[in-house]
């Protein structure tokens, strides 16, 4: 039986190149189920042909008729949900329930999407001087991109296009090479649902692709999430272009425990928030910073108790709790953490290695250092994987010093009893989103997501108001109609 073959989307239509192809892979197996397309520079260029030829009469359609594609979109997602989770699960690994989950928060951008008649009003004066009315329209900004990583493949495209498309803008996706089935569905039922062909591209590849649309200068904005140092890299060379970037880049997010913490609700979201996805999340957190011995002695049994009880195994069995990594690449990265954690001198409580694993596919179990220090790599870094790290501190300036000297400023958590230490935390603590007995604090729709630090790199933050404000640029007109037969005289000074 032949393995299905994902190609690009341009002009509504599949297209498909003589590009190289790329094996795509089921994480639960190990075993290839596809191949990618990746795209050739012409089809690169077909598509942005195809999104500026689109351009001008969906900029002038009213917004209001842009919105009724979302409604209809909204309703053709969930009618298709099952299918689209069976992509994400069968190419990324995530288990079902969480892909459910990963794809509601998507449907949700939608939803504040729809709201584009009201987003998009403008403001308006009247006499701002004698006869003279003056009032700003958000308008569009051409052809816009988004590149996005393999964690989250339906999510987050649905963190962007939705709102680009209803602002007014063309937008060609790039979704991850490694799981972009869901992207490419998702977006045929946009054409379904009734965007117009061209407003919404979709082609495949790598890093050639993406130097590509940054150097191109018929693209006017780009949209990334991925790793800091890919995110450095194309907001350097996207703005040296002259273009308008957003790119959200990597992680480090703490969790402090109070000595006052409900201990048993603390853990349940740790592990929910540590080892959800494999911890393959930007918002996972992977520091949990107690504060006082008897804190962590503590938190350090309980962990250890739960999770021993971790269910682990193919993404299809929505009984498991955790699924696959990624890749076998990556699955080795994250085993070499545990021994460089080790060689360092952090105490390895619970070994991944150590778990019950499926003989096929990319898994390793949930891992936990405990006596971890800010010096050590699976500290410093960004591990993306199921490891946990425990750091003990005398107390919470103690707590919160470590997370204001650390690179990341993505998202935050304290989980405590203390409304006045919660209170001083969430208002001054250097990072972006902060939960309070909350531990994966991601924003609804109607709010913005973005970090802080290393882990943003432009001035605004993704989907929500910040979206708007990115897939749009202000126009202030400023209009006088002067009586018939009235003239004014000439004035040198400055008009006030």
């Amino acid at each position: 039986m032949s393995k299905p073959l994902i190609g690009h989307l341009i002009a509504g239509q599949p297209y498909c190149d003589n590009g190289q192809r790329q094996p795509l892979y089921n994480p639960a197996t190990g075993a290839v189920c596809g191949e990618v397309l990746l795209a050739q520079p012409a089809t690169v260029e077909r598509a942005i042909d195809a999104a500026q030829s689109a351009y001008p009469a969906w900029r002038d359609t009213p917004p209001l008729k842009r919105a009724r594609v979302m409604f209809a979109l909204k309703a053709l997602l969930e009618a298709h949900a099952d299918e689209l989770c069976e992509l994400i699960t069968d190419q990324h690994g995530k288990v079902l329930h969480d892909a459910l989950g990963e794809l509601q928060r998507g449907i949700e951008n939608i939803e504040y999407a729809a709201g584009a008649p009201e987003l998009l009003k403008g403001d308006y004066s009247r006499n701002v001087g004698a006869n003279i009315d003056s009032w700003s329209d958000m308008q569009p900004l051409g052809v816009v991109a988004g590149i996005t990583p393999f964690n989250f493949p339906a999510m987050v495209p649905l963190w962007m296009w939705p709102l680009a498309v209803v602002c007014g803008n063309c937008f060609i996706l790039k979704p991850s090479e490694r799981d972009p089935a869901v992207a490419l569905r998702i977006a045929e039922l946009a054409q379904q649902a009734g965007l117009p062909p061209g407003v919404l591209n979709v082609v495949n590849g790598g890093r050639e692709v993406v130097e590509q649309l940054l150097d191109d200068h018929r693209i006017k904005a780009v949209s990334f999430v991925g790793s800091t140092p890919i995110a450095a890299s194309i907001y350097a060379r996207g703005s040296a272009a002259g273009k308008r970037v957003q790119a959200l880049g990597g992680a480090k997010n703490h969790a402090v425990i109070m000595p006052d913490a409900d201990l048993d609700n603390a853990v349940s979201a740790l592990m929910g928030a540590a080892f959800g996805s494999c911890g393959e999340r930007c918002m996972a957190i992977s520091a949990a910073v107690a504060v006082g011995d008897a804190t962590a002695d503590a938190l350090v049994a309980r962990l250890r108790t739960a999770m021993a009880e971790l269910r682990i195994g193919s993404g299809r069995d929505n009984s498991n709790d955790m699924g696959p990594l990624i890749s076998a690449e990556h699955r080795d990265k994250v085993i070499g953490y545990l021994q460089t954690g080790v060689e360092q001198g952090a105490e390895l409580v619970v070994d991944g290695r150590d778990a019950q694993l499926p003989a096929a596919g990319y898994f390793l179990g949930a891992s936990l250092f405990d006596r971890v220090d800010a010096s050590m790599s699976i500290y410093r870094d960004e591990i993306f994987g199921p490891v946990l790290c425990l750091l003990r501190v005398p107390d919470l300036a103690a707590a919160m010093q470590l997370i204001d000297d650390h690179q990341y400023g993505n998202g935050t958590a304290i989980f405590t009893r203390d409304g006045e230490a919660a209170r001083y935390f969430c208002d001054n603590i250097s990072v972006g989103m902060v939960g309070v007995n909350v531990p994966l604090p991601v924003p609804v729709a109607y709010h913005s997501f973005g970090g802080w630090k290393r882990s943003l790199f432009g001035d605004l933050s993704a989907y929500g108001p910040d979206g708007v404000r990115f897939y749009t640029q202000r126009k202030t007109v400023t209009q006088r109609w002067p009586s018939s037969g009235v003239r004014d005289g000439i004035s040198y000074s400055f008009p006030s």
